[in-house]
Protein backbone atom coordinates (compact mmCIF):
# COMPACT_ATOMS: atom_id res chain seq x y z
CA UNK A 1 0.00 0.00 0.00
CA UNK A 2 1.13 3.48 -0.95
CA UNK A 3 1.31 5.73 2.33
CA UNK A 4 0.07 9.29 2.08
CA UNK A 5 -0.74 12.16 4.68
CA UNK A 6 -4.75 12.33 4.13
CA UNK A 7 -5.68 15.99 3.55
CA UNK A 8 -8.23 18.16 6.07
CA UNK A 9 -11.50 16.61 6.88
CA UNK A 10 -14.67 18.25 6.22
CA UNK A 11 -15.08 18.65 3.20
CA UNK A 12 -18.15 20.90 1.97
CA UNK A 13 -21.24 18.62 1.53
CA UNK A 14 -23.22 18.05 -1.27
CA UNK A 15 -25.45 21.18 -1.58
CA UNK A 16 -29.18 21.43 -0.13
CA UNK A 17 -28.67 17.86 1.47
CA UNK A 18 -27.08 18.53 4.58
CA UNK A 19 -29.78 21.43 5.63
CA UNK A 20 -32.33 19.29 4.83
CA UNK A 21 -31.04 16.22 7.13
CA UNK A 22 -30.53 18.73 10.29
CA UNK A 23 -34.15 19.85 9.44
CA UNK A 24 -35.79 16.86 9.48
CA UNK A 25 -33.40 14.60 11.78
CA UNK A 26 -32.43 15.19 15.06
CA UNK A 27 -31.25 12.35 17.34
CA UNK A 28 -31.39 13.27 21.28
CA UNK A 29 -27.49 11.30 22.00
CA UNK A 30 -25.76 11.79 18.31
CA UNK A 31 -22.88 10.44 17.95
CA UNK A 32 -20.32 13.06 16.94
CA UNK A 33 -18.98 15.29 19.02
CA UNK A 34 -17.75 14.56 22.30
CA UNK A 35 -17.61 15.94 26.00
CA UNK A 36 -14.24 15.49 28.43
CA UNK A 37 -16.67 13.69 30.83
CA UNK A 38 -15.12 10.35 32.66
CA UNK A 39 -16.30 6.76 32.53
CA UNK A 40 -14.57 4.11 34.20
CA UNK A 41 -15.69 0.50 33.19
CA UNK A 42 -14.38 -1.65 36.13
CA UNK A 43 -13.69 -5.49 36.67
CA UNK A 44 -14.47 -6.66 32.46
CA UNK A 45 -12.80 -9.19 30.76
CA UNK A 46 -11.06 -7.10 27.71
CA UNK A 47 -10.20 -8.40 24.57
CA UNK A 48 -7.84 -5.37 22.98
CA UNK A 49 -8.43 -6.55 18.98
CA UNK A 50 -5.11 -6.92 18.53
CA UNK A 51 -5.21 -10.59 18.52
CA UNK A 52 -3.74 -11.12 22.04
CA UNK A 53 -5.84 -13.61 24.58
CA UNK A 54 -8.47 -12.02 26.69
CA UNK A 55 -7.53 -10.78 29.96
CA UNK A 56 -9.73 -10.68 33.10
CA UNK A 57 -10.36 -8.22 35.54
CA UNK A 58 -9.85 -5.13 33.59
CA UNK A 59 -10.36 -1.55 33.81
CA UNK A 60 -10.71 0.81 30.82
CA UNK A 61 -11.06 4.49 31.70
CA UNK A 62 -12.53 6.79 29.09
CA UNK A 63 -11.95 10.57 29.33
CA UNK A 64 -14.11 12.59 26.44
CA UNK A 65 -13.10 10.77 23.35
CA UNK A 66 -10.05 9.11 24.27
CA UNK A 67 -9.37 5.49 25.94
CA UNK A 68 -7.04 7.20 28.94
CA UNK A 69 -6.18 4.23 30.52
CA UNK A 70 -6.33 0.62 30.65
CA UNK A 71 -5.09 -1.69 33.60
CA UNK A 72 -6.03 -2.97 37.02
CA UNK A 73 -7.54 -1.06 39.90
CA UNK A 74 -7.28 2.27 37.74
CA UNK A 75 -6.97 5.44 39.44
CA UNK A 76 -8.84 8.20 38.03
CA UNK A 77 -6.95 11.84 37.63
CA UNK A 78 -8.26 14.49 39.94
CA UNK A 79 -10.44 16.52 37.63
CA UNK A 80 -12.70 13.38 37.18
CA UNK A 81 -12.22 11.70 40.22
CA UNK A 82 -15.80 12.74 42.11
CA UNK A 83 -18.01 12.61 38.70
CA UNK A 84 -16.71 9.98 36.68
CA UNK A 85 -19.59 7.26 35.90
CA UNK A 86 -18.62 4.16 37.02
CA UNK A 87 -20.56 0.99 35.30
CA UNK A 88 -20.09 -2.82 36.60
CA UNK A 89 -18.63 -5.02 33.88
CA UNK A 90 -18.13 -7.90 35.65
CA UNK A 91 -18.61 -10.52 33.79
CA UNK A 92 -18.76 -9.33 30.51
CA UNK A 93 -16.38 -8.56 27.62
CA UNK A 94 -14.93 -5.01 26.74
CA UNK A 95 -13.43 -4.63 23.43
CA UNK A 96 -13.29 -2.44 20.28
CA UNK A 97 -16.48 -1.27 18.84
CA UNK A 98 -16.70 -2.94 15.39
CA UNK A 99 -15.08 -1.41 11.89
CA UNK A 100 -17.47 -2.52 8.98
CA UNK A 101 -15.09 -1.53 5.70
CA UNK A 102 -18.10 -1.78 3.04
CA UNK A 103 -21.58 -0.74 3.75
CA UNK A 104 -24.15 0.76 0.86
CA UNK A 105 -25.73 3.36 3.17
CA UNK A 106 -27.81 5.02 0.95
CA UNK A 107 -28.77 2.30 -1.10
CA UNK A 108 -32.04 0.95 0.76
CA UNK A 109 -31.52 -2.47 0.73
CA UNK A 110 -32.98 -3.35 -2.54
CA UNK A 111 -34.16 -6.50 -3.79
CA UNK A 112 -33.44 -5.98 -7.61
CA UNK A 113 -31.03 -3.80 -9.82
CA UNK A 114 -34.40 -2.29 -11.28
CA UNK A 115 -35.64 -1.08 -7.88
CA UNK A 116 -31.89 0.56 -7.20
CA UNK A 117 -31.79 2.04 -10.29
CA UNK A 118 -35.12 3.25 -10.77
CA UNK A 119 -36.71 3.15 -8.08
CA UNK A 120 -34.68 5.76 -5.73
CA UNK A 121 -35.09 9.54 -5.25
CA UNK A 122 -32.47 11.71 -3.84
CA UNK A 123 -34.61 13.62 -0.64
CA UNK A 124 -35.94 9.92 0.18
CA UNK A 125 -32.79 8.15 -0.19
CA UNK A 126 -30.77 10.97 1.99
CA UNK A 127 -33.44 10.60 4.91
CA UNK A 128 -33.58 6.71 4.68
CA UNK A 129 -29.87 6.58 4.70
CA UNK A 130 -30.12 8.88 7.78
CA UNK A 131 -32.80 6.20 9.35
CA UNK A 132 -30.55 3.57 8.57
CA UNK A 133 -27.29 5.05 10.09
CA UNK A 134 -28.73 4.21 13.48
CA UNK A 135 -29.49 0.76 12.72
CA UNK A 136 -25.37 0.41 11.50
CA UNK A 137 -24.51 2.28 15.14
CA UNK A 138 -27.10 -0.14 17.54
CA UNK A 139 -25.54 -2.98 15.75
CA UNK A 140 -22.03 -2.19 17.52
CA UNK A 141 -20.45 -0.46 14.81
CA UNK A 142 -18.71 2.65 15.69
CA UNK A 143 -16.80 3.54 12.52
CA UNK A 144 -17.64 2.15 8.94
CA UNK A 145 -16.45 2.96 5.17
CA UNK A 146 -19.29 3.99 3.03
CA UNK A 147 -17.77 2.94 -0.16
CA UNK A 148 -20.17 4.34 -2.85
CA UNK A 149 -23.77 5.47 -2.89
CA UNK A 150 -26.67 7.23 -4.34
CA UNK A 151 -26.88 10.77 -5.09
CA UNK A 152 -23.64 11.89 -3.86
CA UNK A 153 -25.16 11.39 -0.50
CA UNK A 154 -22.42 9.91 1.37
CA UNK A 155 -20.28 12.63 1.88
CA UNK A 156 -23.29 14.73 3.34
CA UNK A 157 -24.32 11.81 6.07
CA UNK A 158 -20.74 11.83 7.50
CA UNK A 159 -20.51 15.92 7.71
CA UNK A 160 -24.05 15.29 9.86
CA UNK A 161 -22.73 12.87 11.52
CA UNK A 162 -19.55 14.87 12.69
CA UNK A 163 -21.37 17.66 13.41
CA UNK A 164 -23.75 15.97 15.52
CA UNK A 165 -27.24 16.59 13.18
CA UNK A 166 -27.82 12.57 12.70
CA UNK A 167 -27.19 9.79 14.74
CA UNK A 168 -24.47 6.70 13.43
CA UNK A 169 -20.75 5.44 13.64
CA UNK A 170 -17.98 7.76 12.76
CA UNK A 171 -17.57 7.21 8.61
CA UNK A 172 -15.63 7.99 5.97
CA UNK A 173 -17.57 8.24 2.58
CA UNK A 174 -17.14 7.58 -1.22
CA UNK A 175 -19.12 9.37 -4.04
CA UNK A 176 -20.36 7.49 -6.87
CA UNK A 177 -18.57 4.29 -7.98
CA UNK A 178 -16.51 5.06 -11.32
CA UNK A 179 -17.16 2.57 -14.70
CA UNK A 180 -16.70 2.49 -18.11
CA UNK A 181 -19.37 2.09 -20.46
CA UNK A 182 -19.49 -1.62 -20.26
CA UNK A 183 -20.81 -0.87 -16.78
CA UNK A 184 -20.76 -3.03 -13.29
CA UNK A 185 -22.75 -5.16 -11.81
CA UNK A 186 -26.45 -3.68 -13.64
CA UNK A 187 -25.74 -5.02 -17.36
CA UNK A 188 -27.38 -2.74 -19.76
CA UNK A 189 -29.00 -0.80 -16.66
CA UNK A 190 -25.94 1.59 -17.07
CA UNK A 191 -25.97 4.07 -19.59
CA UNK A 192 -23.23 4.72 -21.51
CA UNK A 193 -22.82 8.15 -19.67
CA UNK A 194 -23.55 10.38 -17.14
CA UNK A 195 -24.89 9.02 -13.32
CA UNK A 196 -27.38 6.44 -12.59
CA UNK A 197 -28.06 4.96 -9.42
CA UNK A 198 -24.05 4.55 -7.67
CA UNK A 199 -22.82 4.66 -11.08
CA UNK A 200 -20.92 7.81 -12.76
CA UNK A 201 -19.30 7.10 -16.18
CA UNK A 202 -16.35 8.11 -17.43
CA UNK A 203 -15.46 7.73 -20.91
CA UNK A 204 -11.75 8.56 -21.87
CA UNK A 205 -8.91 9.76 -19.42
CA UNK A 206 -9.17 13.12 -19.49
CA UNK A 207 -12.95 12.57 -18.10
CA UNK A 208 -11.28 10.34 -15.24
CA UNK A 209 -9.35 12.95 -14.29
CA UNK A 210 -12.12 15.32 -14.43
CA UNK A 211 -14.38 13.55 -12.46
CA UNK A 212 -11.86 12.09 -9.48
CA UNK A 213 -10.93 15.98 -9.34
CA UNK A 214 -14.42 16.80 -8.79
CA UNK A 215 -15.41 13.84 -6.52
CA UNK A 216 -12.75 14.76 -3.99
CA UNK A 217 -13.41 18.55 -4.16
CA UNK A 218 -17.24 17.08 -3.65
CA UNK A 219 -15.90 15.53 -0.29
CA UNK A 220 -15.10 12.20 -1.27
CA UNK A 221 -12.61 9.96 1.21
CA UNK A 222 -11.89 7.86 -1.11
CA UNK A 223 -12.61 6.96 -5.01
CA UNK A 224 -14.46 3.56 -5.79
CA UNK A 225 -13.46 2.13 -9.42
CA UNK A 226 -16.05 -0.52 -10.78
CA UNK A 227 -13.16 -3.06 -12.51
CA UNK A 228 -15.10 -5.68 -13.29
CA UNK A 229 -18.69 -5.65 -14.95
CA UNK A 230 -21.42 -7.76 -16.17
CA UNK A 231 -23.05 -8.11 -19.35
CA UNK A 232 -25.98 -10.37 -20.30
CA UNK A 233 -23.75 -11.69 -23.19
CA UNK A 234 -21.13 -13.24 -21.19
CA UNK A 235 -20.95 -15.37 -18.13
CA UNK A 236 -19.41 -14.09 -14.58
CA UNK A 237 -17.74 -10.87 -14.71
CA UNK A 238 -15.35 -9.26 -17.11
CA UNK A 239 -12.38 -6.70 -16.85
CA UNK A 240 -13.77 -3.39 -18.23
CA UNK A 241 -10.63 -1.34 -17.49
CA UNK A 242 -7.36 -1.27 -18.59
CA UNK A 243 -4.40 -0.66 -16.63
CA UNK A 244 -3.39 2.48 -17.67
CA UNK A 245 -6.85 3.85 -16.86
CA UNK A 246 -6.77 2.71 -13.57
CA UNK A 247 -3.23 4.54 -12.93
CA UNK A 248 -4.48 7.64 -14.48
CA UNK A 249 -7.96 7.60 -11.28
CA UNK A 250 -4.85 6.34 -8.79
CA UNK A 251 -2.56 8.79 -9.76
CA UNK A 252 -5.00 11.56 -9.86
CA UNK A 253 -6.62 10.69 -6.55
CA UNK A 254 -2.82 10.31 -4.86
CA UNK A 255 -1.81 13.45 -6.02
CA UNK A 256 -4.36 14.96 -4.14
CA UNK A 257 -4.21 12.41 -0.95
CA UNK A 258 -6.99 10.60 -1.40
CA UNK A 259 -7.05 6.85 -1.49
CA UNK A 260 -8.65 4.34 -4.30
CA UNK A 261 -10.53 1.41 -3.73
CA UNK A 262 -11.61 -1.24 -6.61
CA UNK A 263 -14.33 -4.00 -7.11
CA UNK A 264 -12.24 -6.73 -9.07
CA UNK A 265 -13.89 -10.42 -9.24
CA UNK A 266 -11.12 -11.81 -11.66
CA UNK A 267 -7.57 -12.77 -11.73
CA UNK A 268 -5.64 -10.34 -14.66
CA UNK A 269 -8.26 -7.60 -13.08
CA UNK A 270 -6.80 -7.64 -10.09
CA UNK A 271 -3.46 -7.67 -10.88
CA UNK A 272 -3.89 -4.87 -12.73
CA UNK A 273 -5.12 -2.98 -9.71
CA UNK A 274 -2.52 -4.06 -7.70
CA UNK A 275 -0.05 -2.09 -10.23
CA UNK A 276 -2.08 0.62 -11.20
CA UNK A 277 -1.65 1.74 -7.33
CA UNK A 278 -5.06 0.73 -6.05
CA UNK A 279 -4.78 0.93 -2.03
CA UNK A 280 -7.61 -1.65 -1.08
CA UNK A 281 -9.01 -4.36 -3.06
CA UNK A 282 -12.51 -5.39 -3.19
CA UNK A 283 -13.78 -9.06 -3.18
CA UNK A 284 -10.43 -10.38 -5.39
CA UNK A 285 -12.10 -13.24 -6.64
CA UNK A 286 -10.64 -16.05 -8.93
CA UNK A 287 -7.17 -15.38 -8.19
CA UNK A 288 -4.47 -16.96 -9.57
CA UNK A 289 -1.07 -16.89 -8.61
CA UNK A 290 0.55 -13.89 -10.38
CA UNK A 291 -2.05 -11.94 -8.99
CA UNK A 292 -1.63 -13.46 -5.40
CA UNK A 293 1.86 -12.73 -4.97
CA UNK A 294 1.48 -8.99 -6.40
CA UNK A 295 -1.05 -8.89 -3.56
CA UNK A 296 1.55 -9.72 -1.50
CA UNK A 297 4.38 -8.12 -2.09
CA UNK A 298 2.65 -4.92 -2.37
CA UNK A 299 0.92 -5.77 0.95
CA UNK A 300 -2.46 -4.07 -0.60
CA UNK A 301 -5.40 -4.43 1.90
CA UNK A 302 -8.09 -7.28 0.59
CA UNK A 303 -11.83 -6.80 1.82
CA UNK A 304 -13.15 -10.06 0.52
CA UNK A 305 -16.82 -9.17 1.27
CA UNK A 306 -17.92 -12.90 1.82
CA UNK A 307 -20.60 -11.90 3.77
CA UNK A 308 -23.53 -11.32 1.17
CA UNK A 309 -22.31 -14.66 -0.63
CA UNK A 310 -22.59 -16.40 2.38
CA UNK A 311 -26.52 -15.38 3.51
CA UNK A 312 -27.15 -16.23 -0.07
CA UNK A 313 -25.16 -19.41 0.42
CA UNK A 314 -26.92 -20.47 3.62
CA UNK A 315 -30.29 -18.78 4.05
CA UNK A 316 -31.32 -17.83 0.39
CA UNK A 317 -33.26 -20.59 0.24
CA UNK A 318 -35.65 -19.23 3.24
CA UNK A 319 -35.35 -15.81 1.83
CA UNK A 320 -36.86 -17.17 -1.93
CA UNK A 321 -33.51 -16.45 -3.62
CA UNK A 322 -33.40 -18.16 -7.03
CA UNK A 323 -31.14 -20.91 -8.50
CA UNK A 324 -29.63 -18.64 -11.12
CA UNK A 325 -28.98 -16.09 -8.18
CA UNK A 326 -27.37 -18.84 -5.95
CA UNK A 327 -25.25 -19.99 -8.44
CA UNK A 328 -23.62 -16.68 -9.66
CA UNK A 329 -20.80 -16.91 -6.64
CA UNK A 330 -20.75 -21.03 -6.42
CA UNK A 331 -17.47 -21.63 -4.89
CA UNK A 332 -16.23 -18.10 -4.51
CA UNK A 333 -15.93 -18.57 -0.65
CA UNK A 334 -13.78 -21.76 -0.98
CA UNK A 335 -12.19 -21.16 -3.45
CA UNK A 336 -10.78 -17.41 -2.76
CA UNK A 337 -10.91 -18.23 0.58
CA UNK A 338 -8.18 -20.57 0.28
CA UNK A 339 -5.72 -18.07 -1.91
CA UNK A 340 -6.71 -15.04 1.10
CA UNK A 341 -5.77 -17.35 3.31
CA UNK A 342 -2.17 -17.74 2.07
CA UNK A 343 -2.09 -14.01 1.91
CA UNK A 344 -3.45 -13.09 5.44
CA UNK A 345 -0.34 -15.78 6.18
CA UNK A 346 2.14 -13.07 4.22
CA UNK A 347 0.89 -10.68 6.45
CA UNK A 348 -1.56 -8.89 3.96
CA UNK A 349 -4.92 -7.45 6.16
CA UNK A 350 -7.98 -8.55 5.20
CA UNK A 351 -10.88 -6.41 6.12
CA UNK A 352 -14.09 -7.22 7.26
CA UNK A 353 -16.99 -5.62 5.54
CA UNK A 354 -21.08 -6.65 5.21
CA UNK A 355 -22.07 -5.42 1.92
CA UNK A 356 -24.92 -4.00 3.98
CA UNK A 357 -27.52 -2.23 1.95
CA UNK A 358 -29.32 -4.82 -0.23
CA UNK A 359 -31.90 -7.00 0.35
CA UNK A 360 -29.72 -10.03 1.11
CA UNK A 361 -27.51 -7.52 4.07
CA UNK A 362 -29.84 -4.99 5.69
CA UNK A 363 -28.36 -3.09 8.00
CA UNK A 364 -27.79 -3.59 11.12
CA UNK A 365 -27.56 -7.24 10.80
CA UNK A 366 -24.94 -8.55 9.71
CA UNK A 367 -22.00 -6.00 10.45
CA UNK A 368 -20.33 -9.05 12.69
CA UNK A 369 -20.91 -11.64 10.18
CA UNK A 370 -17.75 -11.44 8.06
CA UNK A 371 -15.61 -12.34 10.96
CA UNK A 372 -17.63 -15.74 11.42
CA UNK A 373 -17.31 -16.70 7.68
CA UNK A 374 -13.15 -15.71 8.21
CA UNK A 375 -13.47 -18.78 10.85
CA UNK A 376 -15.57 -20.79 9.38
CA UNK A 377 -13.93 -20.63 5.85
CA UNK A 378 -10.31 -19.39 6.27
CA UNK A 379 -9.72 -21.32 9.34
CA UNK A 380 -8.99 -17.86 11.50
CA UNK A 381 -9.26 -18.07 14.86
CA UNK A 382 -11.84 -15.64 16.96
CA UNK A 383 -9.36 -13.25 17.84
CA UNK A 384 -7.64 -13.44 15.04
CA UNK A 385 -11.00 -12.81 13.31
CA UNK A 386 -11.55 -9.94 15.58
CA UNK A 387 -8.46 -8.42 14.68
CA UNK A 388 -9.03 -8.44 11.11
CA UNK A 389 -12.86 -6.57 12.05
CA UNK A 390 -11.10 -3.94 14.36
CA UNK A 391 -7.44 -3.03 14.55
CA UNK A 392 -6.78 -3.71 11.34
CA UNK A 393 -10.17 -2.78 9.94
CA UNK A 394 -9.07 0.75 11.00
CA UNK A 395 -7.38 1.12 7.35
CA UNK A 396 -10.58 1.20 5.46
CA UNK A 397 -11.74 4.27 7.67
CA UNK A 398 -8.22 5.77 7.31
CA UNK A 399 -7.56 5.77 10.97
CA UNK A 400 -5.00 2.44 11.66
CA UNK A 401 -3.35 2.99 14.93
CA UNK A 402 -6.46 5.63 16.26
CA UNK A 403 -9.26 3.16 16.67
CA UNK A 404 -10.18 -0.42 16.62
CA UNK A 405 -7.91 -1.31 20.09
CA UNK A 406 -8.58 -1.21 23.24
CA UNK A 407 -5.59 1.00 24.66
CA UNK A 408 -4.33 4.31 25.85
CA UNK A 409 -4.58 7.06 23.25
CA UNK A 410 -6.74 4.80 20.98
CA UNK A 411 -10.30 6.72 20.15
CA UNK A 412 -13.01 5.56 22.81
CA UNK A 413 -15.10 3.04 20.21
CA UNK A 414 -15.97 0.59 22.53
CA UNK A 415 -18.53 -2.25 23.08
CA UNK A 416 -19.02 -4.56 25.84
CA UNK A 417 -20.57 -8.04 25.55
CA UNK A 418 -22.33 -10.54 27.47
CA UNK A 419 -20.13 -14.00 27.09
CA UNK A 420 -16.82 -14.70 25.37
CA UNK A 421 -16.13 -13.80 21.60
CA UNK A 422 -12.95 -14.99 21.88
CA UNK A 423 -15.02 -18.77 21.95
CA UNK A 424 -17.89 -18.12 20.17
CA UNK A 425 -17.15 -14.98 17.43
CA UNK A 426 -21.37 -15.33 16.47
CA UNK A 427 -22.53 -13.83 19.42
CA UNK A 428 -21.51 -10.62 18.16
CA UNK A 429 -24.13 -10.85 15.93
CA UNK A 430 -26.40 -11.32 18.46
CA UNK A 431 -27.38 -7.62 20.17
CA UNK A 432 -29.78 -9.00 22.60
CA UNK A 433 -26.20 -9.72 24.32
CA UNK A 434 -25.18 -5.53 23.70
CA UNK A 435 -24.75 -4.36 27.27
CA UNK A 436 -23.04 -1.15 26.28
CA UNK A 437 -21.81 0.70 23.57
CA UNK A 438 -20.09 3.71 23.07
CA UNK A 439 -19.10 5.81 19.94
CA UNK A 440 -16.23 8.15 20.22
CA UNK A 441 -16.95 8.57 23.94
CA UNK A 442 -20.50 9.52 24.01
CA UNK A 443 -22.64 6.35 25.37
CA UNK A 444 -25.62 5.09 22.63
CA UNK A 445 -28.49 4.31 23.40
CA UNK A 446 -29.11 0.59 22.67
CA UNK A 447 -32.51 0.61 21.97
CA UNK A 448 -33.79 -0.68 18.61
CA UNK A 449 -34.59 1.54 15.68
CA UNK A 450 -38.62 1.39 15.63
CA UNK A 451 -39.70 -0.54 12.05
CA UNK A 452 -41.23 1.37 9.07
CA UNK A 453 -43.06 1.18 6.45
CA UNK A 454 -42.35 0.82 2.54
CA UNK A 455 -42.73 4.29 0.79
CA UNK A 456 -44.45 4.31 -1.48
CA UNK A 457 -42.85 3.20 -4.69
CA UNK A 458 -40.19 1.65 -2.90
CA UNK A 459 -40.76 -1.90 -3.61
CA UNK A 460 -41.54 -3.46 -7.00
CA UNK A 461 -44.73 -5.69 -6.92
CA UNK A 462 -43.95 -8.82 -9.61
CA UNK A 463 -47.07 -9.21 -11.84
CA UNK A 464 -45.99 -13.07 -10.67
CA UNK A 465 -43.92 -15.45 -10.10
CA UNK A 466 -43.86 -17.66 -12.77
CA UNK A 467 -45.18 -17.58 -16.27
CA UNK A 468 -49.29 -18.00 -16.33
CA UNK A 469 -49.80 -20.96 -19.07
CA UNK A 470 -52.11 -22.66 -20.41
CA UNK A 471 -51.24 -25.96 -18.87
CA UNK A 472 -50.61 -23.91 -15.47
CA UNK A 473 -54.24 -22.85 -15.04
CA UNK A 474 -55.53 -25.94 -16.15
CA UNK A 475 -53.11 -28.72 -14.35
Amino acid sequence: MRPFQHPTRGYPAVKGIEVFLSATVSPSTPAGGSDDAATLLVGGSVIDGTGSPRRGAVDVLLIGDVIAGVGSSLTVPAPHAHSVRRVDCSGLTIMPGLIDAHVHVTLGEPATNDELFHHREPATAALLAAYNLRKVLKAGVTSMLDVDGLFNIGPALRDCVNAGIIEGPNMRSGAYALMTAVGGTAGRLIPDEGTAGYAEIVRSKDEMIRVVRRQVKDGADIIKIHVTGSIPTRRGEIQVWTREELKVVCDTAHDLGVRVTAHCRGDRATLDCVLAGVDIIWHASNLGEEALDAIIEHKVPVGPVFTFLANLHDYGDKAGASAVAKKVFEGELEDTGKKLRRAYDAGVKLLCGSESGFSMTPYGDWHAREMEVFVQHLGLTPLEAIRCGTMDNAVAVDEFGMTGVIAEGYKADVLVIDGDPSTNISILGDKQRFRHLWCRGRKVDLTPVPPRDYLNGEKIAAWSSVPVTWNLARG
